[in-house]
């Protein structure tokens, strides 16, 4: 079976390494906010071209840091795409505010700038933005705070400066995957930056002196020594997808597949099909894993659909019809050339 993912595939090539690093982290007896954590904040920074990384627990909490860093707090509303990842609206209720849902663009699944004034209102505090499976997103005009979600896109952002802060997680499938859970808020603006670090821990400004109300959002220093590992591969990692996305799309141009961009980093290889079950039975029958990212628009999600105020049948129509195929640099060039040929199989054969 060709799998979705692999994750032991990229942990044999730094097993050794890392090890060694961990083995250097006992050694030293610091194991939170020390060498690894600072090393990695600003090497990622640097990779970024971003002045300001403060590495948190998660991609959830890099997202609640931010909007909390930017002053969003209970009784205020944020606006998000409607097709996304749950710890996007998670997130702006972590806060006290309410996520408000907004329909997605057709060709991109992002979400759709054209409807952010018609859902805001007096309450409206700032917007997220989600570049969805690694494809940049447009950013709306808007005179609101914006906060980008980049959990699955890390080297699409070319420009952290356009946006009040970005959110990262390193979520082990991610682009830049860590070893547990992880996250980062990147911004340009210093006094954002320093709220965050703040609330990461507790509040607290001096030791044991707490300014704010606020919970253990750490990294781990053994998160971090694996990132500084994976960080070096990243760039090459991202070009590799981009060439496997591009065969699968030349093996099958008939099928939609998102809105090219040039800095699409393919966190995902995602295409759409009204018969999915019918395919992925077709795909797995050819020994090729799959995947649905996301089933559920967040205004279908049973949680979530309290929210809903608009409709957003784009966003219910990316849930019903997406698909993942395998899609992660260390595919192996049969493995590409055998998902290619089975994606082409199905525009000249639909499944029934």
């Amino acid at each position: 079976m060709v799998p979705v993912v692999d994750l032991s595939r990229r942990g044999a090539a730094h097993a050794a390494e890392f090890t060694e690093r961990v083995a250097e982290i006992v050694r030293r007896g610091s194991y939170l906010l020390a060498a690894e954590t600072e090393g990695f904040e600003r090497e990622f920074a640097a990779w970024l071209g971003a002045p300001h990384v403060v590495a948190v627990a998660s991609g959830a909490s890099a997202l609640q840091l931010a909007l909390a860093a930017a002053g969003v707090g209970p009784g205020d509303e944020v606006i998000v795409p409607a097709f996304t990842a749950v710890p996007t609206a998670a997130a702006v209720a972590a806060v006290g505010a309410t996520p408000v849902p907004v329909d997605v663009e057709a060709d991109t699944a992002n979400l759709d700038p054209a409807h952010v004034a018609s859902a805001r209102t007096d309450r409206t505090r700032a917007v997220i933005v989600v570049h969805l499976y690694g494809r940049p997103a447009t950013l709306p005009t808007t005179d609101l705070p914006i906060i980008e979600d980049a959990a699955q896109a890390h080297g699409a952002v070319t420009d952290h400066g356009r946006s009040a802060a970005t959110a990262y997680s390193f979520y082990p499938t991610k682009n830049l995957g860590g070893i547990g859970d992880g996250g980062a808020v990147v911004t340009h603006d210093g006094a954002l930056a320093d709220r965050a670090r703040r609330l990461r821990v507790h509040g607290m400004t001096d030791q044991y002196v707490h300014h704010a109300v606020s919970q253990n959002f750490r990294m781990s220093e053994i998160e971090a020594a694996w990132l500084r590992i994976g960080l070096r591969d990243l760039a090459s990692g991202n070009a590799r997808r981009r060439e496997i996305a591009g065969r699968y799309r030349a093996a099958a141009p008939e099928l939609p597949w998102q809105a090219p961009s040039d800095d699409h980093v393919h966190h995902l290889c995602v295409t759409r099909v009204r018969n999915r079950d019918a395919v992925r039975e077709q795909l797995a029958a050819c020994g090729i894993g799959t995947g649905v990212h996301y089933p559920l628009a967040l205004t279908q999600q049973p949680a979530y659909v309290r929210f809903a105020r608009h409709a957003c049948p784009q966003a219910e129509a990316w849930a019903a019809e997406c698909v993942s195929v395998p899609c992660f640099p260390e595919l192996t060039e049969p493995e590409v050339d055998h998902v290619a040929q089975a994606l082409a199989a199905i525009v000249r054969e639909p499944a029934t």
